[in-house]
């Protein structure tokens, strides 16, 4: 494996030149503030060497890499047949904050990953556990208990998401969300705002890479079971609707976060985490994206990274 520090520097050049063509979300009046020119990255190794680069001190909001925590809490504790008897498990092939398949095709949320799906897993939760349990299980992924709520963006996001609110009513209408909507929005809300920097991302993001357990520690902290689930559904949907393209050019199980940030999973490797405020089309971090595939190619953390894996994704790039 080439020296990692080297790489860094080489993927913070590589992937500085895309930040143009991104922009900050706007739809959220906090985020909208953020230097869009920022880009940071961190690794923590499964032997718990840490590396850093750029503006990986940087607080930003988790947004929807939180999902990933919230279905990992209520699988845990709630159960996956309760869980995936309210949202499905398949790519929607849609923008994350579409409901267009709940009116139309199924009232179920294809998958705890996009705005609907992680509502009810929010609702799930809420109904049973309060906001500060799921708190402190975040920061003992991330590896630092001051972790906070930015409470700017969460009263940002609580006076503006009108569309997620219109989606939490149509679901409770529908019968998915069984909680009080607004509570169910309370929580989603916050998990969203929960603030962290690439180094307490990065820090989860090793957990994932090193089967559910603690690479300094040697604790588990995620069942098996509930890691493997997680894991596929970050491959399939972790990137919005650009998860396919992201398989191909990446191949690592990642969620990205409209606050800019992108946590990514080499299977027993490392873990890595990325912030880039300016987002392409689908809502992933532009810099953070092409940091990642500098990384998968110079590092070999492809999950396909075969000879044959090699010439076909050289043939489709």
């Amino acid at each position: 494996m080439k020296n990692i520090d080297v790489v860094l520097k080489e993927a913070l050049e590589y992937s500085r030149k895309y930040i143009d063509k991104g922009n900050v979300a706007t739809y959220i009046p906090e985020l909208a503030k953020v230097d869009k020119n920022m880009l940071g990255a961190s690794i923590v190794t499964v032997e718990g060497k840490r590396y850093h680069i750029g503006d990986c001190q940087h607080e930003f909001t988790m947004q929807s890499i939180s999902k990933t925590i919230a279905l990992i809490y209520a699988l845990e504790h709630i159960g996956s047949k309760i869980v995936f008897s309210k949202v499905g498990m398949e790519p929607s092939g849609d923008p994350f904050n579409s409901m267009a398949k709940l009116e139309t095709k199924d009232k179920y949320p294809s998958n705890p990953f996009i705005n609907a799906g992680a509502i009810t897993v929010a609702g799930l939760i809420a109904d049973k556990y309060e906001f500060e349990d799921y708190l402190a299980f975040t920061r003992r992924l991330c590896g630092r208990d001051s972790i906070e709520v930015d409470e700017n963006v969460y009263k940002s996001e609580s006076e503006t998401g009108m569309l997620n609110r219109s989606m939490a009513f149509f679901m409770k209408n529908n019968g998915i969300i069984e909680t009080d909507v607004e509570k169910t929005l309370e929580f989603y809300f916050k998990m969203c705002s929960v603030k962290v920097n690439t180094d307490d991302l990065s820090n989860y993001a090793s957990i994932l890479s090193y089967g559910g357990v603690e690479p300094k520690s040697g604790i588990r902290l995620i069942d098996k079971e509930v890691l493997i689930v997680t894991k596929s559904l970050m491959a399939t949907c972790g990137m919005y609707d650009g998860s396919g393209e992201f398989a191909i050019r990446v191949g690592m199980p990642a969620k990205s976060g409209v606050g800019g940030g992108i946590i990514a999973s080499a299977e027993n490797k490392m873990g890595i985490s990325v912030f880039g405020p300016a987002l392409d089309v689908q809502g992933n971090s532009i810099g953070g994206y092409h940091f990642l595939e500098y990384l998968s190619k110079e590092l070999g953390l492809h999950y396909f990274s075969g000879e044959l894996a090699q010439k076909y994704r050289k043939k489709v790039i």
